[in-house]
């Protein structure tokens, strides 16, 4: 039996093609995305603005079962975490955050990742594959779903790039999600409600900001090469110089926007004043705001949080020198949805050599920076 391409991997793009095979106006495409994703209809015959043929070969032509997603876990604070289980066999973890103003989805694009930044759990599990545009944009259709369903009064209101994977290393698949997401015909997000984060992929962000209005938020957690050498590998590969002109740029065609640069605080290790003096150094020309979050504990973890006076005084330190800082409160973390914590059930399919072992084994027998 001939495998059938689910109905989510579609674009206007590739139904616009679909429809050229059929002798159809192209402009149907855009009447099947506003079905699917706007309406929510899984149904092709339920598409009463087009004709009965078109209804039956999308019936014939595409797989419009919803991906497979384990029951719904709930945290006391209001968060509920998915479990998506994806073609490479794998469990990818999507959270909906639901605050007073605002219902924000922290959705995944990898299913695991290859990074091994030290201090997430996600890149200790390893790496298992990219998601398809489908996976990626099945996590949105179905909270959303499940929302409209279960909660009325909550709304999918913003969506983040923050969950398990670097989402600019599967490039074409993120940024076709990106494009339902912004399009009016699709979920209408605004361009300032859905944020990519990146560890700091630095041909992919001079790429990205070419092509896609979206915002972006950025992984930083150091304010020295040697420091960010040792806890997030990447940096050997795309030094803070690099980075920071990168950033320094990025939305130099409409300077109200800012990056946001987030920041783990980890106890002992990046969180002195000196090294918030360093920080301060490092982004003295980078129009941005930063974003300090309390380091969540995983199994295993080398790391523990900064005390609560510790990161008031680095926010302050910062908010004196004049860049917008603030302190992300922990959610979720009775069900493993906490920032940093997304795991889920992945193989590690890497060939990952013994170079995370040596960091972990140089932070450890590191003492306190004292710069």
């Amino acid at each position: 039996m001939e495998h059938k391409q689910h109905i989510f991997d579609q674009t206007i793009k590739t139904l616009k093609e679909w429809l050229k095979t059929k002798n159809q106006p192209d402009y149907k495409a855009k009447q099947i995305i506003h079905w699917v994703h706007h309406e929510q209809t899984l149904d092709p015959q339920l598409m009463t603005n087009l004709n009965k043929q078109i209804r039956q070969e999308l019936a014939n032509d595409f797989n419009w079962k919803n991906l497979e997603f384990d029951e719904p876990l709930y945290s006391k604070d209001g968060c509920i975490k998915w479990l998506l289980s994806t073609k490479s066999k794998s469990k990818v973890e999507t959270v909906f955050i639901p605050e007073t103003n605002r219902g924000t989805l922290c959705i995944s694009s990898q299913a695991g990742c290859s990074l091994a930044c030290t201090f997430c759990s996600t890149g200790a599990q390893g790496f298992s594959g990219n998601l398809s545009l489908a996976e990626i944009i099945s996590q949105v259709w179905t909270a959303k779903k499940h929302l409209a369903t279960n909660h009325t009064e909550q709304k999918l209101t913003n969506i983040v790039f923050m969950g398990m994977g670097e989402p600019l290393l599967n490039y074409n698949a993120v940024t076709s999600a990106v494009d339902l997401l912004l399009d009016d015909l699709a979920y209408g997000l605004s361009k300032y409600k859905v944020t990519i984060s990146t560890s700091g992929i630095v041909p992919k962000m001079e790429k990205l900001k070419l092509t896609s209005k979206c915002s972006l938020a950025v992984s930083l957690h150091a304010p020295n090469d040697e420091l960010r050498d040792t806890i997030m590998p990447i940096n050997k590969k795309h030094p803070l110089k690099e980075l920071i002109k990168c950033c320094s740029n990025y939305f130099k065609e409409t300077p109200k926007r800012k990056i946001t640069f987030e920041y783990a605080m980890l106890k002992g290790v990046n969180d002195t004043s000196n090294q918030a003096k360093q920080l301060i150094k490092l982004l003295a020309n980078c129009p941005c705001k930063i974003n300090l979050i309390p380091f969540n504990p995983f199994p295993k973890t080398i790391y523990e949080c900064s005390s609560f006076n510790t990161i008031k005084n680095f926010q302050s330190i910062l908010q004196k020198a004049g860049i917008n800082t603030t302190i992300r409160k922990t959610r979720g973390q009775d069900i493993d949805a906490a920032c940093g914590q997304l795991a889920g059930e992945v193989l590690d399919k890497t060939t990952r050599t013994e170079s995370g072992k040596l960091y972990r084994t140089k932070l450890r027998n590191k003492k306190r920076p004292s710069n």
